[in-house]
């Protein structure tokens, strides 16, 4: 029979039972799928354990609240304590889950109401002195809130992305101001969408490119359309500065890409600015880059290069210098605009619909077919050189320009002033307004049926494309992309229908498709 002593203690610990509930977002790639937080106390020798498929970071963070509790004078429950984050069979990272934790704790033990937690989700890393630190991932949570009606408590460094969508923000600095508001005892600041102060980009511009005005109309013909681009020539003569004066010539993101390029930077932690984050990302990763790099990965998967581009320039120097696997899990992406990481324990989606542009030398030494030049590459370096980039990957990419050296007349410095930036763009601007009003889309991204609604052409122009086709050995898709590229090339001369010189212009732009 058990002791009238352990009896009492039996009947003490059932009184001490107590549960709070919380709510909060994991991250998983973009998306931010809902999490309860269940902390319960129960009497017994001290004991704190945290549960639901909790990785270190999140295991960790007993200690975290531990000492902040304490840092704010509030008495530690000398109990047993359990935290269950669910969905259990969801992996838990990062220290978002401190601060609605050492909240739950301090509701078990009746010292904060619960009755206020039902509308309000709570995210925040704790110091040891009770201060809360910013988290990645607030805006994809963010937005996940306002769709479900709940305000959010977030970090006071997190607020500014926050309240990019609209909803109900609040923002804290420690852990005392959270528990003050919820006992009504005083309020949180809440968070205003800012006014914009726009920084207009320091992007070069492409009047700092003498000549090539071919080129500069590939330029041209691709931002309008969002087609890759591929500039080949010897070196020094401006592929890279073409590349690098695309992003002033694209029209500036709405709020749907500019909040889905934001919440890449959310995810990867970067810090985030009100006056520059509609501006489109640009992105150079050196040749050495890994796969990994480049598509993203890790054992827990994070967003790579091709995500960081998402609605902007993803520029590939020297391309052929690239890692032919590196180089091939770009086509994917390429077709689909996502990227899927799978590991063993988990995966995640991440957007990619990024604009290819990649500069290469004709030759492994550059001077391949350069009057000024002297190449002394074989056939056979020059195919080993060339055939680092698969037949594949090429039909990906819709425009590919031979760049030839500026004539010497137009660096002097009484040549006549080249086309600005703030010029081409307005071409742009309107031609892509064309493309969205009649297909909702870029013509890059034109589907099967929807490019046959699109290019409406004459019967010369088909005779001219269908020729074309058999003199090349055009795939179909490369057959697509030329038609594509000429529906742009239409679109930029506000015309509705594909004329027979529109379709020449746009095989032009294939110029060096025999070389390969």
């Amino acid at each position: 029979m058990p002791r009238s002593g352990d009896a009492f203690r039996a009947v003490k610990n059932l009184n001490t039972v107590s549960l709070a509930i919380l709510k909060s977002r994991a991250q998983l790639g973009v998306t931010a799928p809902p999490v309860t937080i269940e902390v319960f106390l129960s009497g017994g020798l001290p004991k704190f354990s945290v549960v639901g498929l909790p990785e270190a970071a999140v295991r960790e963070s007993k200690d975290r609240v531990r000492g902040a509790i304490s840092s704010c004078k509030f008495e530690f429950p000398q109990g047993r304590i359990t935290v269950n984050l669910g969905p259990a069979d969801m992996r838990k990272t990062g220290g978002r889950f401190d601060l609605p934790i050492a909240l739950g704790i301090l509701a078990a033990k009746k010292l904060v109401p619960m009755h206020r937690f039902g509308s309000f989700e709570f995210y925040g890393e704790l110091a040891l002195n009770g201060d809360i630190r910013p988290v990645p991932g607030v805006l994809p949570a963010a937005i996940k809130a306002a769709a479900a009606g709940h305000a959010i408590v977030v970090p006071k460094d997190n607020g500014d992305e926050a309240i990019l969508v609209p909803g109900e923000v609040y923002v804290a600095n420690t852990l005392l101001e959270v528990t003050a508001f919820l006992r009504g005892t005083r309020g949180l600041e809440s968070v205003e969408p800012a006014q914009e102060s726009v920084v207009v980009a320091s992007t070069p511009d492409l009047a700092d490119v003498k000549g090539q005005r071919l080129a500069k109309r590939a330029l041209e013909v691709a931002a309008a359309g969002r087609h890759n681009i591929l500039f080949s020539g010897p070196p020094g003569t401006g592929k890279s500065m073409l590349a690098q004066r695309l992003p002033g010539i694209l029209p500036p993101m709405n709020d749907a890409e500019a909040i889905e390029t934001a919440a890449v930077d959310s995810v990867l932690g970067r810090p985030f600015d009100l006056a520059r984050w509609r501006q489109r990302p640009f992105r150079s990763p050196h040749h050495t880059a890994s796969a990994v790099a480049l598509v993203g990965g890790g054992s827990d998967p994070r967003p790579g290069e091709i995500s960081r581009a998402h609605n902007g320039v993803l520029f590939l120097d020297e391309l052929p210098e690239f890692s032919r696997h590196v180089l091939e899990v770009l086509r994917e992406p390429m077709e689909s605009g996502w990227i899927t990481i799978s590991r063993a324990g988990r995966q995640a989606d991440y957007p990619a619909r990024f604009q290819l542009v990649a500069a290469m030398n004709p030759c492994p030494c550059g001077y391949l077919g350069d009057p000024a030049g002297d190449c002394h590459c074989s056939a056979e370096r020059v195919q080993n050189y060339r055939s680092r980039i698969s037949g594949p990957l090429l039909d990906r990419i819709d425009i590919l320009m031979h760049v030839q050296r500026p004539p010497l007349a137009s660096l002097r410095p009484d040549a006549p002033v080249e086309e600005s930036s703030a010029e081409v763009i307005r071409r742009v601007t309107y031609a892509r307004s064309i493309q969205l009003e009649r297909s909702g889309v870029c013509n890059a991204e034109l589907s099967g049926n929807d490019l046959k609604d699109a290019f409406c052409a004459s019967e010369e122009t088909w005779i001219l494309l269908h020729r074309a086709a058999d003199k090349l050995a055009l795939s179909a898709r490369a057959y697509q992309r030329v038609q594509r590229v000429a529906r742009t090339i239409a679109d930029l001369a506000q015309e509705e229908t594909v004329g027979k010189h529109h379709m020449a212009e746009a095989l032009a732009l294939r110029q060096f498709d025999r070389q390969f």
